[in-house]
């Protein structure tokens, strides 16, 4: 074995995958505080069938002290992605982080120039159709 660590190609890969709809699971989820001090959740997905350099995508929801209709546009993608996750929640229900974690969906992705690099934004999501290819 050597002591030496190397880079891989999938390290050096920098291509990310095209627009389109790519199956997932959530792998983290919790509560924790935008720059600004507000509440928000945090989400952690996996995505299948992409090089590894872009498995992982963050999806922020910011709950509290943003404008309200920013807060609004959140809580909607937030039931977006409950549902997408098979989960019902009904009015006065509480959002409960832990519940999402382990659930497979399917994640309608982008592509954004950050900081001149190519990142992943999230669009949409919707319940897992099985193992296909991303269309």
């Amino acid at each position: 074995m050597s002591s030496h660590l190397t880079l891989s190609p999938y390290d050096l890969s920098r291509t990310p995958p095209v627009p389109g709809h790519y199956s997932c699971t959530i792998t983290h989820s919790c509560f924790r505080f935008s720059s600004r001090g507000n509440r928000m959740l945090l989400v952690l997905f996996h995505l299948h069938a992409v090089s590894p350099a872009f498995q992982r995508l963050a999806d922020y929801f910011v709950l509290e002290g943003a404008s309200p209709n920013g807060i609004a546009v959140a809580r909607r993608r937030l039931l977006q992605l409950y549902r997408a996750c098979g989960f019902h929640p009904e009015d006065g229900d509480e959002i409960l982080p832990c519940q999402l974690i382990d659930s497979r969906l399917q994640l309608k992705v982008d592509q954004v120039e950050w900081e001149n690099q190519i990142r992943l934004r999230i669009l949409a999501y919707r319940p897992d159709a099985g193992d296909q290819l991303p269309f």
